[in-house]
This record gives C-alpha cells, structure tokens and sequence, in this order.
C-alpha cells in the first residue's frame, strides 16, 4: 500500500512562450501567481517510525528555494526549456528529486483552475 502526502508553495513570476501562433496571449510577456503542490510517497513499510511519508518540516529548504530561485523572476531567464507549467514541473522535480527522494509528482497551477503534472 502506497501512501502519499503532499504541501502547496506559491510564487509570482513571468513568462513568454515560445512556438505559438501569433496572436496568442502566451507569446506575450505575462506573469502568474504560480502554485506548485509537491507530492512524495511512500510504502506502508517505509514510513518513518512516527508514521510519516516524510516530515513536513523537511520542505522548509523547498519553500527556500522557490522563494531565493523562482519567486518574482521571469521563468525564461531561470530554466532552460519553454517555461511552460508542464516543463516548468518537470523542471522542479528534476532539481529535488535528489533532495526528495520520496518525491513522486509535482504539480503546477497558473490559475485557480488549471493545473499540469509530471510524474514520472
């Protein structure tokens, strides 16, 4: 049995995308308050002897690093691929998975009712 845990962060930042018809909105420089809900998980006989996936307290240095990295900065300086959400939390998780070896999907909203996942 897999369990999971998971804690939202937020932060403003800016962006354009390249390859888009023109016109479109999202070739135009443009910023979003940006949630990202990362996700780890684990099997019912790895938990922590307390019980824990992992420790909520051990995202402290995520929620320092979205702040020091990405928060109010223009994401196409910051990332080397189109800066869409999909890229940008396939990004994020590259940059923790090390750190966050529980870490199985981070999720990315620009707005209240869209999200994109990657979960390898």
């Amino acid at each position: 049995m897999t369990m999971r845990i998971s804690k939202q962060f937020a932060f403003s930042a800016s962006h354009r995308l390249d390859g888009l018809p023109d016109g479109h909105q999202c070739a135009r420089l443009h910023g979003h308050n940006y949630v990202v809900e990362v996700e780890l998980a684990a099997e019912a006989d790895q938990l922590t002897p307390t019980g824990f996936v992992r420790d909520y307290g051990d995202l402290a240095p995520f929620k320092k690093w979205i702040d020091a990295t990405v928060d109010h900065q223009h994401l196409n300086d910051i990332i080397k691929s189109n800066p869409s959400a999909e890229n940008l939390a396939r990004w994020i998780y590259d940059q923790w998975s090390a750190q966050l070896p529980e870490l199985s999907a981070v999720r990315i909203s620009e707005t209240p009712k869209t999200w994109a996942e990657f979960r390898p």
